[in-house]
């Protein structure tokens, strides 16, 4: 089943991280270029420790921002599928400040896709009518709780920054300032 839920910047679709079949089913939701990575969302650092491997620098990062509006990129642990990680071995960590994925993840116990709900180059919208919409027929595989429907406020999406060495590598400036990841060192 593919998850609509609101975070604490834009809409996001998930499915467990961990198992391929759910993966490939987004992908194709989505129309999205295999060869792109997802990111995950976990509950807290100590989860994301079990799915990848956590850098000095990504503490850093957790401590000042976490939860909230980052993705930290790392070398991603065995136990992704390659699918989720595109071949490249690392993987995004995301922990939205935002009840709803933390309820999901804490619910199932796993990793959850963090990936914008939006067709691929298409735009990422904010209501939940909207998002239907742009997924057309396709939006029947999609399951949206009721209670989770809210119109979010306009957000840049995540601040996505490379961890996985000693000095931050901004890979798209979102919601957090480049200069605010710079101070972090």
């Amino acid at each position: 089943m593919i998850t609509l839920y609101p975070t604490d910047t834009v809409y996001g679709l998930g499915v467990d991280a961990t198992n391929v079949d759910a993966v490939l089913q987004l992908i194709a939701l989505k129309g999205r270029d295999e060869k792109k990575p997802i990111s995950i969302a976990v509950s807290d650092m100590a989860k994301a420790r079990e799915y990848a491997h956590v850098t000095t620098l990504a503490e850093k990062l957790a401590a000042q921002f976490l939860p909230g509006k980052l993705t930290i990129v790392l070398t991603a642990k065995n136990n992704l599928p390659p699918q989720l990680t595109a071949g490249t071995g690392t993987v995004g960590i995301r922990i939205p400040n935002h009840p709803v994925p933390m309820m999901l993840v804490q619910k199932i116990g796993k990793p959850i896709t963090a990936t914008s709900a939006n067709v691929a180059d298409m735009p990422t919208l904010s209501s939940v009518s909207e998002i239907l919409k742009q997924f057309g027929d396709r939006s029947a595989l999609i399951y949206h709780d009721s209670e989770w429907e809210q119109e979010l406020p306009n957000s840049a999406p995540s601040t996505v920054v490379d961890a996985r060495g000693s000095v931050p590598v901004i890979i798209r400036e979102g919601a957090i300032p480049n200069e605010a990841i710079l101070e972090v060192l």
